[in-house]
């Protein structure tokens, strides 16, 4: 029997990318208590321009942009950065983190849907089942949570609705990485797409930057929002560059249930929410569902 090569280290990329990206989400519960949305978008952009200012620039032998590339760069950003960030803010405002993790799980099912239309990639039996261990485990965790209880009012509604906008933005995002990652280094797509984030939350973030205390924001407050910026724009979209490079984006997706776990495990141990021995079992149903689709495939 022969084992295809695997890309562990593209694995651990993915996986260890879309941890950061559900720590994140979690921890901006506490953020957005604090800042205004469109400020707390805009200042977590210009942070991480100045952190990857050094990457925008064309490396050598790096192919120059083509008028194809620099679309999908603004489209990626658009998706991925803008409309997700703005999506995701206002979504977990309103509603609970493990609540976020529970909608945040449909995002392998829909990338695995946008990237056989789009991409034109097979997805193999056992990486469908595995899609549907990683959606299904997580989605168990909403029938014990919010069966009339916490995130049913019309608040919870909304913020639902805005997350699952955040869904279908993240498995845009993660379609277009693929497309991206075979002409751009994963340096320069993390800088390029923030620039495009900055750009377009600027006018937002300045006119609500004009009216706003900066004096009454802790120092806590600040170095929690410098590890949202440096994670959530430059460390993570690395990661997950570099890691989609060899992977399938169907493949891909099923390591965003990483996201709903680490966004969790947040809202557990650092937001006070409850967890339960169902919970960790639907998570560990998720987490199977990744061994199962990025297992090697053998072959005779």
């Amino acid at each position: 029997m022969i084992v295809h090569p695997v890309p562990w280290l593209s694995y651990l990329c993915l996986a260890s990318g879309m941890a950061l990206v559900g720590s994140y989400v979690g921890l901006s519960k506490i953020l957005v208590l604090v800042l205004p949305i469109f400020l707390l978008a805009w200042l977590r952009f210009g942070i991480a321009a100045v952190a990857m200012a050094g990457w925008v620039k064309r490396q050598p032998g790096e192919a120059p942009l083509s008028r194809h590339d620099r679309w999908l760069l603004f489209l990626e950003s658009f998706f991925g950065n803008f409309l997700f960030s703005v999506c995701m803010l206002f979504g977990v405002a309103r509603t609970s983190a493990l609540a976020a993790g529970v909608i945040m799980a449909a995002i392998p099912a829909v990338v695995a849907i946008l990237s056989r239309f789009i991409l034109n990639e097979r997805i193999a039996p056992r990486v469908a089942i595995g899609i549907a261990c990683a959606v299904g485990g997580i989605a168990l965790v909403s029938f014990g949570k919010h069966a009339g209880g916490a995130g049913a009012d019309a608040g919870g509604l909304v913020g639902n609705l805005l997350l699952l906008g955040a869904v279908s933005c993240e498995a845009i995002y993660v379609v277009l990485g693929k497309k991206l990652t075979g002409q751009v280094s994963p340096k320069r797509i993390s800088a390029l797409i923030n620039l495009w984030g900055l750009l377009l939350v600027t006018p937002l973030g300045l006119w609500q930057a004009m009216s706003f205390d900066f004096a009454g924001v802790s120092a806590a407050h600040w170095w929690l929002l410098l590890f949202y910026s440096l994670a959530a724009s430059m460390v993570t979209v690395w990661l997950w560059m570099t890691g989609l490079k060899h992977v399938p984006a169907s493949q891909a997706g099923v390591f965003t249930v990483m996201l709903p776990v680490a966004a969790a495990v947040v809202g557990v141990v650092f937001l006070g929410e409850r967890f339960s021995p169902a919970q960790a079992a639907a998570f560990a149903l998720a987490l199977a569902g990744v061994v199962l689709a990025t297992w090697p495939a053998r072959r005779a």
